[in-house]
């Protein structure tokens, strides 16, 4: 099941993609206003069985994030073994993650551009995969991190480089430029540790791949993200955890190669799809 949140005939549905198209669920829901709800729900099932047999109900519609408005999301920073390595300072990876927070409005859906801001044109990709958690919890051990997901999607963690510089001890401003990053194209049911232990995760622009890893390597592996992190914050239904992306990133190439409008960015990941965006300067 690929479930979905889109923008159609003027209203913004949720429901599932289908072959030819899109099936609206959430008139047959009013009581979940949007996948949110029915994560909180645990209602992925319940969907589930109201999708089968169903027609397509809209042939022509645009995507939004699937969550669209998540309570937290926070993403993992340098968790694979050569992107610790290109910051060429000798360290050795730390003994604990680095973590930073992106706000709603810095994502925007599959299909739709990033936006490239006037301040700066150092825009660039990062691919990932990003867990939702579907059963809240504090203080969650890593042997019960996987009953605490409802959900897998894709993520292009678009970032403004130079703004991650503007600061001593932060990336926050280069990491929560409006749309400059992407969610999506939809959510699938997570039912089995194979949908994330080793899982291989590309990037692709304009058909040249740049970025090829398996979440295997990982430095901080999922199970892991989730315990620490609701060490010291609750983790609530719908809230995303972004979980790193592999070498390959723009800003690493002599000389940089950062994305230009006209670009296309190509993030899949086996056993969810293919995130696609391009790229358009700020109106």
């Amino acid at each position: 099941m690929r479930c979905a949140t889109v923008d159609a005939d003027g209203e913004r549905l949720w429901g599932v993609i289908v072959e030819g198209g899109f099936v609206a669920l959430s008139p047959d829901f009013p009581q979940w206003p949007g996948l949110r709800d029915v994560i909180a729900a645990q209602g992925l099932a319940e969907v589930e069985a109201a999708a089968i047999g169903r027609a397509v109900t809209h042939a022509a519609f645009s995507y939004a994030p699937p969550i669209p408005d998540p309570g937290k999301i926070i993403c993992v920073g340098v968790n694979f073994p050569d992107r610790n390595a290109e910051y060429k300072d000798g360290q050795e990876a730390p003994p604990n993650m680095s973590l930073f927070p992106r706000f709603a409005s810095s994502f925007t859906g599959h299909g739709q551009p990033l936006i490239r801001p006037p301040e700066s044109h150092q825009l660039d990709y990062e691919g990932e995969i990003a867990i939702v958690i579907g059963r809240g919890g504090r203080r969650i051990p890593a042997s019960r991190a996987y009953d605490h997901i409802a959900a897998v999607t894709l993520c292009n963690e678009g970032t403004i480089r130079d703004w991650v510089r503007h600061a001593k001890f932060n990336v926050t401003q280069g990491k929560n430029w409006d749309r400059s990053g992407a969610m999506g194209p939809w959510l699938v049911p997570f039912r089995d540790a194979a949908q994330l232990d080793d899982v291989r995760i590309t990037t692709r622009v304009n058909g040249e791949l740049r970025q090829d890893d398996r979440t295997a390597r990982m430095l901080f592996p999922i199970r892991r993200q989730v315990e620490y992190i609701s060490t010291f914050t609750t983790l609530e239904p719908g809230d995303i955890i972004v979980t790193g992306t592999p070498t390959g990133a723009g800003a690493r190439f002599d000389p940089p190669r950062f994305l230009v409008p006209g670009d296309v960015i190509e993030v899949s990941a086996e056993g969810i799809g293919t995130l696609v965006n391009t790229v358009e300067d700020e109106a």
